[in-house]
């Protein structure tokens, strides 16, 4: 059984990008294969020995901004990011039930806001490869607040920046750190996302309702008025 909203008690629906409109295997692949062979061939030195090298990097600033940000990584790792992103760019990819649910959530009145911990640079290689943008009424990304969805403070900023009513928003992401940190803010309804990676094994959240498929959501979003 699909999670069940009060559609009628919605007006804002808050959609991460990466796992829960696009397929996460782009940034699988980008981030676990395509940087560290990358790396491997700059420095001489072998796969394995770049792969761990990255891998403690990862963890030295996961759930922080640096986790995502460009400018952090090409220092970091002496590699050209921006153009690496841009290279790879055409094998970004819609997931197949995200047009369907955007288009009824538009036709059924609800505000579609993009909320992304994506650097700028990655959100608009993934915009032109996919004009995800026709689809939403606002795009942002945390990098513009200073803060990751992981962060209180961006919350508060992004809802004094949109107006959302938080009892009045359903949030969406694939992280369920990350809808936590949304529920602990106040944001009413949040949806987890059991299939973010095609090229993965679902996953299972323990806290929140999820769904591997926008489209079993349909028949209620009809109902709304």
């Amino acid at each position: 059984m699909p999670p069940e909203f009060n559609w009628q008690e919605i007006d804002t629906v808050l959609l991460d990008m990466d796992g829960t409109l696009l397929d996460l295997a782009f940034d699988s692949h980008f981030w676990l294969k395509q940087v560290p062979e990358t790396l491997s061939q700059q420095r001489g030195i072998s796969l394995e020995q770049a792969h761990k090298i990255i891998h403690d990097e990862y963890l030295a600033v996961q759930h922080t901004l640096n986790w995502y940000c460009f400018d952090y990584w090409s220092e970091r790792l002496d590699l050209d990011i921006y153009a690496m992103t841009t290279q790879a760019g055409s094998r970004v990819r819609l997931r197949q039930d995200t047009q369907p649910f955007l288009t009824r959530l538009r036709e059924r009145g609800l505000q579609t806001i993009l909320l992304t911990n994506a650097h700028p640079h990655s959100l608009a290689v993934k915009i032109e490869h996919t004009a995800l943008d026709q689809h939403l009424d606002l795009l942002l990304s945390t990098h513009t607040f200073g803060y990751p969805k992981e962060d209180q403070r961006l919350w508060q900023a992004v809802t004094q920046h949109t107006g959302l009513n938080p009892a009045r928003t359903l949030f969406v992401d694939d992280s369920e750190k990350i809808l936590d940190a949304a529920h602990t803010f106040g944001i009413r309804y949040c949806l987890g996302i059991e299939n973010p990676d095609s090229s993965c094994a679902d996953k299972v959240f323990h806290s929140h309702p999820a769904i591997n498929d926008y489209r079993k959501l349909l028949p209620a979003l009809q109902l709304r008025k």
